[in-house]
């Protein structure tokens, strides 16, 4: 059973930037399209940004140009480069496959604050 494990997440102040981690227990990045994910107090969670087996990404207008989503399929491991981090930001961040179909992880917690 493959299973997820985000890291990275902490408390930054408004401005500032984050790298966000994931990696899978099993090689399912090879063959699947990559999503990071957010789900905030009393929201929905919703896909920030995903990247596709070639490498092609896309990403929700509220992050556009802040936030870089990568992956390392050597490494089975995704990445979210964040910058310029607002406090709307705050959430707890997860990754999936884009559409998602494991298992949730854990997610990693993201508090913009100053």
């Amino acid at each position: 059973q493959v299973q997820l494990a985000e890291s990275g997440g902490g408390l930054v102040q408004p401005g500032g930037s984050l790298r966000l981690s994931c990696a899978a227990s099993g090689s399912i990045f090879s063959r699947n399209a990559m999503g990071w994910y957010r789900q905030a107090p009393g929201q929905q969670r919703e896909l920030v940004a995903s990247i596709n087996t070639y490498g092609n990404t896309n990403y929700a207008m509220s992050v556009k140009g802040r936030f870089t989503i990568s992956r390392d399929n050597a490494k089975n491991t995704v990445y979210l480069q964040m910058n310029s981090l607002k406090a709307e930001d705050t959430a707890v961040y997860y990754c999936n496959t884009n559409p998602s179909y494991i298992a949730w992880g854990q997610g990693t917690r993201v508090a913009v604050s100053s």
